[in-house]
C-alpha cells in the first residue's frame, strides 16, 4: 500500500516541486466530500509503488490546489492524480480514470 503524505502549505509544495528534479512523485488531489474522489483515494492507497505519494485536500486547501494546477500547467480536476518529474506533470488522470492500473502505467513515463 502507498503511504499518502499530506501537503498543507505553499512552502511544502515548493520544496517538493524543487526536489522533483531528482525525485519523481505522485500527487493526488482529493475532495473529502466527493464519492468519486473516495473511490480514487482507495485506488491510490492500494497502489504499490516505490515513489512517494502526496495528497492535497482540495476543499480545505483550495488556494494550494489551484497553485499546484498553475505550477504544473494542468487543468484543475478533483479527484486528480499527477506524476510530477522535473517540475512538470508527466502524466495525469482524473475521476474514474484513477485506478491502480493507470497509476502503474504512469511509471512508464519515467523510463
Amino acid at each position: 500500500m502507498a503511504e499518502l503524505l499530506e501537503i498543507t502549505s505553499h512552502e511544502q509544495w515548493k520544496e517538493l516541486l524543487e526536489h522533483s528534479q531528482d525525485q519523481p512523485f505522485f500527487l493526488f488531489k482529493h475532495s473529502t466530500t466527493c464519492p468519486v474522489s473516495a473511490f480514487a483515494h482507495r485506488q491510490v492507497q492500494s497502489f504499490q509503488t516505490n515513489y512517494p505519494v502526496y495528497y492535497v485536500k482540495v476543499i480545505e486547501n483550495r488556494p494550494l490546489s489551484l497553485e499546484i494546477a498553475d505550477d504544473l500547467h494542468v487543468q484543475h480536476q478533483s479527484p486528480q492524480a499527477i506524476l510530477v518529474m522535473h517540475r512538470l506533470s508527466k502524466w495525469n488522470q482524473s475521476h474514474y480514470d484513477i485506478t491502480e492500473e493507470s497509476l502503474a502505467s504512469a511509471i512508464d513515463f519515467l523510463l
